[in-house]
C-alpha cells in the first residue's frame, strides 16, 4: 500500500516559509527520523508529498513511519548546514548518515589567555577562555582570511610557550616583514596586544576602521615606492570583502545559552525558545499565548517566563531577552543560577533576532490553520512593528496622496499594501472636490474621510496602519479626519520624503530608521507608489481637459461632434493626423469643417504624450 503523508503535515506545506531552513521528520512517539536542510523550505518539503515519484528504498521506508514534522527557520544556507549538522549528532536519526569520525567544521581560534597570542585554525572547540571565530563551511575562503590576517598583523606564528620558552633569535617570518619577534623582545607585550585588539574586531566583521588602516598603509608604501608591499596590501584589501561572516547558529565563549525569540499579532503571541547547549543549537521549542487584549509585550513575555521557563529544569546560565519585562527582579530570583541578558548588538543580538524569526514562523503557522489570515506576512512587517510598538502585525497598510498642476487638477490617490506587497484591488483615486486653490493639508483631510466614511458605510475591514506622505501638517489633518470618525484608535504615521522622518501622533521628535532598514523601504516603497498613482490619474485629468479644451475652441465643433471625433480617431492626435476625407465621412461634417478643423488643430502645439498606467487606468474612482 502507497505510503501518505498525514494530513496535519500536509496542510502545514502550503504556509511554510520560501526561505532556507531545516526540517524533521518525526514519527508518532515524537522521535526525529530524519534531519533534512532546504534552501527553499517549502518546495523542499512538498517534494516528499509526491509519493509515487519517491524511487529510494530508504526515503519509502522513512514516509511509511512520518507521523509528523517540524521547521526552524535560519538566514541562509550555511546556517541550514551547520544546524543540520548539529541535530544529527544531538538526535541521532536513524534514517541520516552516521558521522562515526564526528568531525566538526573548522573555527579560526585566537588563544587571548597567552601572553602573546596565536591564531590558527582548530577543529576542536574547547572552554578555555580562548575567543573562536566559525564555524566555516568553505574552508578555502576561511584560509584565505587567515592569510589576510597573518599579512596585515604579524601574528606569530610559531607554537613556543612565550615568554617562558623562547628561542636565541628571530625565524624567517622576522626577516620577510611577517613578524616582529616578539620572541626575543624586539615587540613588547603591550604593542602586540594592541594588535591583538586590531585581530579581534577583523574578525568580528567590524573591517570598517581595519579597511581605512590598510588603505593608509597601502598608500604609503605606493609613496615609499614600496609597489611589491603596496600591491600586497591591496590584494589584502580585496579579501577584506571577500570574507566569509561566522555563523550565529554556533557560539562558544562559555557554551550555554537559552535564547527567547518573541512575536505578536493583536492578541495572540508566540514565544520561541532555542536550547544552545555547548556552543551548539539543539532544540527549539514554542508556545503560543492567547486573550493578549490590552496587554503589553513586557507583560506577556513575564507571564511566559513565571508560567513556563521557570518550569523548566534544564536551565541554561544565560537566559538572553529580545526587551526588558515586568516583574524582571522577581523572576531574576526565581532563576537563581540563570542570569537575564538583553542584547543590543552583535552576534548576541544575531540569537535573538533568529530566535525572533522563528516564533514570526511559528505564529504565522498557527494563525494560518486558524485561517485568521490569507499569506504570510513578510519580514520588514514584522520589523515595521517592532520600530512603531504595534500592538497588531501590520499586514494590511494603505498611503494617501495628493497631487495637483499648479493649483488646478488636484487629485489625490490610496494604494493598499498586503503583507508588504501592493495589491492594486484595493488602490482607490479621487478628485478633491471640497478645497479651492492650493491647500494640501484640507485636501488631506477630504479624502482621508471620504475614503473611511464609504469603508464605514460599506462594512469594509480596516487597514492596520494608515501611511500619509508628508510631515506633521499632512498627519494633523488626516488624524483630524479620523477623529471625526471615531477611529481614533486606528494606528496612523506619516513619512516626510526629505529626511524620510516617520513622524507619530503624539510624540514631538520624529522616528528615523536606519537608510538599510527592510522596514523603511517597505514605507518609501507604499509612498513612492501612491505619489505615482496618484501623479498618473492627474495627468490623464490634465491631458483630457486639454484635449477638451482645444477641441471646443474650434468654430462649429460642440460636445457631439467633439465626442464623435474622438471615439472615431482615438485621441487629439489621431484627429490630428486623420486625412480631411475621413472627417468629412462622419454625419454632420462636410469637407469644408473638416479643412477647418485640420487647419485649427495643425496652429496648436501638440500635446505631449502621457504615460499612463494600463492598470491605474481602471482603478476605481472616488
Amino acid at each position: 500500500m502507497m505510503p501518505s503523508l498525514p494530513v496535519s503535515v500536509l496542510e502545514k506545506i502550503p504556509h511554510l516559509p520560501e526561505s532556507p531552513g531545516v526540517y524533521l521528520w518525526k514519527d508518532a512517539e515524537g522521535t526525529v527520523l530524519y534531519v533534512g536542510k532546504a534552501k527553499r523550505l517549502r518546495s523542499r518539503v512538498r517534494s516528499y508529498a509526491n509519493l509515487e515519484r519517491i524511487e529510494s528504498v530508504k526515503t519509502y521506508a522513512l514516509m511509511k513511519q512520518v507521523a509528523a514534522m517540524d521547521s526552524i527557520v535560519v538566514p541562509s544556507e550555511a546556517h541550514a548546514l551547520i544546524l543540520e549538522a548539529n541535530l544529527i549528532k544531538e538526535y541521532k536519526p536513524r534514517f541520516n548518515i552516521s558521522l562515526r569520525d564526528d568531525k566538526s567544521y573548522p573555527h579560526i581560534k585566537v588563544t587571548v589567555r597567552e601572553p602573546f597570542p596565536r591564531v590558527y585554525v582548530t577543529r576542536r572547540l574547547l572552554n578555555d577562555g580562548s575567543r573562536y571565530f566559525g564555524p566555516y563551511t568553505d574552508v578555502a575562503q576561511m584560509r584565505r582570511a587567515l592569510n589576510v590576517v597573518k599579512r596585515l598583523f604579524t601574528v606569530r606564528s610559531c607554537n613556543y610557550d612565550l615568554p617562558k620558552i623562547a628561542p636565541d633569535r628571530p625565524c624567517l617570518d622576522y626577516h620577510i616583514g611577517r613578524c616582529k619577534a616578539p620572541c626575543v623582545l624586539l615587540q613588547s607585550q603591550a604593542e602586540y596586544a594592541v594588535m591583538i585588539d586590531e585581530v579581534l574586531l577583523f574578525l568580528e566583521g567590524r573591517t570598517a576602521e581595519v579597511r581605512k588602516r590598510v588603505r593608509e598603509r597601502m598608500d604609503l608604501a605606493a609613496e615609499s615606492l614600496d609597489f611589491e608591499r603596496a600591491a600586497e596590501l591591496r590584494d589584502a584589501l580585496r579579501h577584506l570583502e571577500r570574507m566569509e561572516e561566522p555563523t550565529v547558529v554556533q557560539v562558544v565563549e562559555g557554551g550555554d545559552r537559552d535564547v527567547i525569540g518573541y512575536a505578536r499579532d493583536g492578541d495572540d503571541a508566540c514565544v520561541a525558545l532555542m536550547r544552545i547547549r555547548g556552543g551548539r543549537l539543539l532544540a527549539r521549542e514554542h508556545q503560543l499565548l492567547g486573550n493578549l487584549s490590552e496587554e503589553t509585550d513586557q507583560a506577556v513575555l513575564a507571564a511566559y517566563l513565571a508560567g513556563s521557563y521557570l518550569q523548566l529544569e534544564d536551565r541554561a546560565k544565560e537566559l538572553y531577552a529580545p526587551f526588558d519585562f515586568d516583574d524582571r527582579e522577581l523572576i531574576e530570583q526565581s532563576l537563581e543560577k540563570s542570569s537575564v541578558v538583553i542584547p543590543q548588538r552583535g552576534p548576541k543580538r544575531e540569537l535573538i533576532d533568529l530566535a525572533e524569526q522563528n516564533a514570526r514562523h511559528l505564529l504565522e503557522e498557527a494563525l494560518l490553520e486558524g485561517d485568521e489570515t490569507e499569506e504570510r506576512a513578510a519580514d520588514p512587517v514584522y520589523e515595521l512593528q517592532r520600530q512603531l510598538g504595534l500592538q497588531r502585525v501590520p499586514r494590511a497598510i494603505v498611503c494617501f496622496d495628493i497631487s495637483h498642476a499648479q493649483g488646478t487638477d488636484t487629485v489625490a490617490s490610496c494604494v493598499w499594501f498586503q503583507n508588504g506587497r501592493p495589491f492594486r484591488g484595493e488602490y482607490r483615486k479621487f478628485k478633491v472636490k471640497t478645497v479651492e486653490g492650493v491647500d494640501d493639508f484640507a485636501s488631506m483631510r477630504e479624502i482621508v474621510e471620504r475614503y473611511f466614511r464609504r469603508r464605514i458605510d460599506e462594512a469594509k475591514r480596516m487597514p492596520d496602519l494608515v501611511v500619509i506622505d508628508g510631515g506633521k501638517g499632512q498627519l494633523g489633518a488626516a488624524q483630524d479626519a479620523l477623529n471625526a470618525l471615531q477611529l481614533s484608535e486606528l494606528p496612523i504615521i506619516s513619512l516626510a520624503k526629505r529626511d524620510e522622518e516617520i513622524f507619530v501622533p503624539g510624540r514631538s521628535e520624529s522616528l528615523r530608521l536606519p537608510r538599510r532598514s527592510l522596514a523603511l523601504r517597505m514605507l518609501q516603497q507604499a509612498r513612492d507608489e501612491a505619489h505615482r498613482f496618484a501623479i498618473t490619474y492627474q495627468r490623464l485629468r490634465r491631458a483630457k481637459r486639454t484635449v477638451t479644451s482645444e477641441l471646443l475652441q474650434i468654430p462649429g465643433v460642440g460636445a457631439a461632434k467633439r465626442r464623435q471625433l474622438l471615439e472615431t480617431f482615438g485621441s487629439l492626435e489621431g484627429v490630428r493626423a486623420a486625412p480631411a476625407e475621413a472627417i468629412a465621412a462622419l454625419p454632420g461634417f462636410s469637407a469644408k469643417s473638416a479643412q477647418r478643423i485640420l487647419q485649427a488643430l495643425q496652429q496648436s502645439s501638440p500635446i505631449p504624450a502621457v504615460a499612463a498606467n494600463g492598470s491605474a487606468a481602471t482603478e476605481p474612482t472616488t
